[in-house]
């Protein structure tokens, strides 16, 4: 088994790196302060063509495999980018494989070229206030009227909502006391209009310029033909999309934790107190050296599942997996490089404390851990279900 980087891979790997030297902590630390979504980021990675790197080339993408998408998104992540990089553009690369997939013709031609391009930036509008991760039971309701639906509902932690102009939109087209089984809710691509859909931003924790918000959704109008796929069918369409955010997600995720790591090592090197560098000290060099284990076999797991994925096997276990070990590493390793740097961590010039704030994310989205260990002791282990 070779574990080595494929060129193709190595010249992905070489070509992101080279496009994010611009973007250096110094932007990265502007966009946490003062906020605004990074267009320019966004563009310089739409104009080279990266925002298609897992989409069909028929349609402008470059045909590749969640495999290097993976890559992409941990090398944005791991240059200091963090998930405030990943997430800019986290959507535009596995947000519309339910259309990739199950999309007609027209449909693929009308929407997969302008967001490769750059010029349509979409959102993800599934979570709810009162359901949580209980998608099945979603209210947010859309009714059929004639050519179009009519959709009524609420939608929570949308990311990009503030700058995006189209959404990708679960709702419900039948009772929820009418349905069997996972059926019930239908998928759809719209615009985003902005007279139904009242957007709130939600101020949090970290990631300030890549905004999260509440949506209040009242009489949208959508065509049927944005409808993807079958009516009632929705829910089996989002769940090809999920494997690969989690693997997408995780690899953000270790390269957070990578970067964190780097800059702790720099700083014990460099550091000295009672005339010796603090990397001398078990104590400073032990955690930071479990971190390294633990984020090499979180990415090990990362590449298993992506590759499984592309394989078309079964990758639920190995998905999951690696966004709970590479959740839980990417934290860890963040909060050691606060340990390493002292008092001096919880300064922001030094960057670490951002990329703590920023390591929550992985841990709490998109499902929860304790939801990750639930999946993988029913699927896994066969134990009994406990929710």
């Amino acid at each position: 088994m070779d574990f080595r980087l494929s060129d193709e891979h190595e010249q992905i790997k070489s070509a992101i790196e080279r496009l994010c030297e611009p973007f250096d902590d110094e932007y990265w630390f502007n966009k946490d302060k003062n906020g605004g979504y990074p267009f320019d980021f966004h563009q310089a990675l739409a104009q080279s063509g990266w925002l298609g790197i897992a989409m069909p080339q028929e349609y402008g993408g470059a045909g590749l495999g969640i495999s290097e998408a993976a890559l992409m998104m941990h090398t944005i992540s791991a240059t200091g980018a963090g998930l405030s990089g990943a997430s800019a553009v986290h959507m535009n690369i596995f947000g519309l494989h339910p259309v990739v997939v199950f999309g007609t013709k027209d449909q693929k031609q009308r929407w997969l070229p302008p967001l490769i391009a750059g010029t349509d930036k979409a959102c993800f509008g599934v979570t709810e206030p009162n359901t949580g991760l209980n998608t099945l039971k979603l209210k947010t309701r859309a009714v059929r009227q004639g050519d179009h639906y009519v959709v009524t509902g609420q939608k929570v932690w949308i990311s990009t909502a503030q700058v995006a102009n189209k959404i990708l939109l679960l709702a419900r087209t039948t009772p929820i006391e009418d349905c069997k089984g996972s059926e019930g809710l239908s998928l759809f691509y719209t615009d985003l209009d902005r007279s139904a859909i009242e957007v709130h931003e939600i101020e949090k924790l970290g990631r300030k310029c890549v905004d999260s918000n509440q949506l209040f959704i009242d009489d949208l109008r959508i065509p049927v033909e944005d409808r993807i796929g079958d009516e009632g069918k929705g829910f089996s369409y989002i769940l090809h999309g999920l494997n690969p955010e989690r693997i997408l997600i995780a690899a953000e995720a270790v390269g957070l934790g990578q970067v964190a790591l780097r800059k702790a090592s720099r700083y014990a090197k460099e550091r000295e107190v009672f005339d010796r560098p603090i990397g001398k000290n078990q104590g400073i060099q032990h955690p930071l050296a479990r971190s390294w284990m633990e984020l090499e076999a979180a990415h090990l797991m990362v590449q298993k599942a992506a590759w499984l994925y592309d394989q078309k096997q079964p990758c639920g276990a190995e998905a999951n997996s690696a966004k709970f070990l590479a959740a839980e590493a990417c934290y860890t390793a963040c909060e050691n490089a606060i340990f390493t740097h002292g008092g001096m961590g919880y300064a922001k010039e030094y960057h670490v404390e951002r990329y703590l704030r920023e390591a929550w994310i992985p841990r709490l989205a998109p499902v929860s851990p304790q939801m990750i260990l639930s999946f993988i002791a029913e699927k896994t282990l066969g134990l009994p279900k406990s929710y």
